[in-house]
C-alpha cells in the first residue's frame, strides 16, 4: 500500500469520527435509510467503519462469502450500534429485503457489474466501488439498467466528493489554465511479488465457489485471496483498474470529455516481477479523444503511467494527475493537494487536504433521499474511467493500435480486440448478467 493510501485510511477514520458529532448525530430516525454492505474486507471495511458510524442510516445486513470476514462485520455494526445485523453470504438475501433502499457493494472486480445489476433490479439504490465493471460491455449494461431501473447509482472514487480535489478541477474547468489539451495521470507505488503457487484447497471458512460467482470455473490458489485477484484477468483490472483509476478518473474530469476515446494505444508487461500476476506492472498508455463537434475543436489526449515496481514521487505526486493547458498546468495528487502554475512556471494557487470518503456517502445518501442534489460520480462516469483501464490492457495485451468507435463502442477492424471488450461466464450461473 502506498503512503497516499495510508493517508487516505487516516484520514478516513478522521471523517467518521466527525460524523458521529456533526448533523448527522441529529438525523430524525424516521429519516434513517436502510442500507446493506456487500464485501466486508479491504474497502468494503472502510465502508462498514463510516457508515455504522453515522446516526442517519441504519446498517440492516453484511455479506461476505468468508465466513470469519461476516463474523466480524456483524460484529462491528452490533458494537457501533447496538443493533445486529442480518449476515449472510448470499447476495440475494440482502437483495429481496424490502426495507433496504440501498446497497454499497465493495467486491472484487468480476462481481461488481453481477452484483450492481441484480441490485437495480431489485429497486435498490447502488454505491458501487470501482472500476465500475469489469470489462466494457458490462459498463454499457450498467448505464441501461440504470436508465431502466429509475435507480442511483454512485461509483466508489471518493475524489469527486472530496473538496481539495473539486476546488482545483473547478478551477480547470472554469480556465485558470487556459484550454486544456492534454491530461496524464500515473500510478507509481512499489508493490510486491505475489509469487508463483499451485491449485489447493480453499480455506475452510470461504466459500469458494460463491467467490467465484459467474466468473469462469479455476481452481483455487493461495495467491488469489485476499485481495490478489486484481492480478488475475479473470477478476481483475490489474492495478490501473485499482489505483490508477482514481487518478485517470480525475484526469478525464479536467480533460473536459464526455465521450470514450477513439484512438488507444499501451506498451507495457512485466519488467520485474516474474510471478503469477497477468498485468504489466510497466504501463504507457496514450488515448487520443475525437473533436467535440464545434467547427474550432480540437482533439485531447490522455496520457497515462504505471510503475507499480517503483515509489517515486513525479511532479511531487506519487499518484495524481497533471493537466496541461495554452496558460498554465495544474497537478493534483491522489490524496495530497494541488499545485496550479501560471506563465513562466509561477505558482499560482496551492493547497492541500485529503479524499473524503465520507463526503462521498453523503452525496449519495442525499441524492438517494431526493433531495435533488446530483451525484458526483455517477454510472455515466464511472464507465467512461473504467472504459479506458479495459481499453489500455487490451491495447497492452494485444500489442497494437486500438481503433475505437465511441458511439457503438466497438472495436473497429479488429475482431480479437473487439471480444475483450466483454467476457466469458460460467455456463448457467443465477448472476451472469442479461443480454451478453
Amino acid at each position: 500500500m502506498g503512503s497516499g493510501r495510508r493517508t487516505f485510511l487516516k484520514h478516513a477514520g478522521i471523517a467518521s469520527a466527525t460524523w458521529a458529532t456533526g448533523a448527522s448525530a441529529r438525523a430524525d430516525a424516521a429519516d434513517r435509510l436502510s442500507v446493506g454492505i456487500i464485501g466486508t474486507g479491504g474497502m468494503g471495511t472502510n465502508h462498514l467503519q463510516l457508515l455504522a458510524a453515522r446516526k442517519d442510516i441504519g446498517v440492516a445486513a453484511v455479506c461476505d462469502v468468508d465466513a470469519e470476514r461476516l463474523a466480524a462485520a456483524a460484529g462491528h455494526v452490533e458494537s457501533a450500534t447496538g443493533k445486529r445485523p442480518q449476515a449472510t453470504p448470499d447476495l440475494r438475501r440482502v437483495l429481496d429485503d424490502p426495507k433496504i433502499a440501498a446497497v454499497f457493494i465493495a467486491t472484487p472486480d468480476h462481481w461488481h457489474a453481477p452484483a450492481a445489476l441484480l441490485a437495480l433490479a431489485a429497486g435498490k439504490h447502488v454505491y458501487v466501488e470501482k472500476p465500475l465493471c469489469h470489462n466494457v460491455r458490462e459498463g454499457r449494461l450498467l448505464v441501461e439498467a440504470v436508465e431502466r431501473s429509475g435507480k442511483l447509482l454512485q461509483v466508489g472514487t471518493q475524489s469527486r466528493s472530496s473538496e481539495t480535489v473539486r476546488d482545483a478541477i473547478g478551477r480547470v474547468l472554469d480556465g485558470a489554465i487556459g484550454e486544456v489539451l492534454v491530461a496524464k495521470a500515473w500510478n507509481s507505488q512499489r508493490r510486491g511479488s505475489i509469487g508463483k503457487s499451485k491449485p489447493s484447497k480453499p480455506p475452510a471458512q470461504l466459500d469458494f465457489d460463491a467467490w467465484l460467482g459467474p466468473a469462469p470455473q479455476v481452481a483455487y490458489r493461495p495467491n488469489l485471496l485476499h485481495s490478489v485477484w486484481r492480478w488475475w484477468r479473470d477478476f481483475g483490472c490489474g492495478d490501473i483498474g485499482n489505483d490508477g483509476v482514481h487518478d485517470l478518473d480525475v484526469a478525464l474530469w479536467g480533460l473536459g470529455v464526455d465521450t470514450h476515446p477513439s484512438t488507444i494505444t499501451c506498451l507495457g508487461g512485466k519488467y520485474v516481477f516474474d510471478d503469477d500476476q497477468q498485468f504489466p506492472d510497466t504501463q504507457y498508455a496514450v488515448f487520443e479523444y475525437p473533436r467535440d463537434g464545434k467547427p474550432d475543436g480540437r482533439k485531447k489526449q490522455l496520457v497515462f503511467e504505471q510503475r507499480i515496481w517503483s515509489p517515486y514521487v513525479q511532479e511531487g505526486y506519487e499518484n495524481g494527475a497533471a493537466f496541461y493547458g495554452t496558460e498554465g498546468m495544474l497537478v493534483i495528487g491522489h490524496s495530497g493537494g494541488w499545485k496550479l502554475y501560471g506563465p513562466r512556471n509561477a505558482l499560482i494557487a496551492e493547497r492541500t487536504g485529503p479524499a473524503d470518503l465520507a463526503a462521498h456517502h453523503t452525496n449519495f445518501l442525499d441524492a438517494v433521499r431526493g433531495t435533488g442534489q446530483p451525484l458526483n460520480a455517477d454510472v455515466a462516469v464511472g464507465h467512461r474511467a473504467a472504459a479506458v483501464v479495459h481499453l489500455a490492457n487490451i491495447a497492452a495485451r494485444l500489442g497494437r493500435v486500438l481503433r475505437f468507435d465511441p458511439a457503438t463502442e466497438r472495436v473497429e477492424g479488429d475482431a480479437e480486440a473487439d471480444e475483450l471488450l466483454g467476457r466469458k461466464y460460467r455456463d448457467g450461473h443465477w448472476a451472469t448478467p442479461r443480454h451478453v
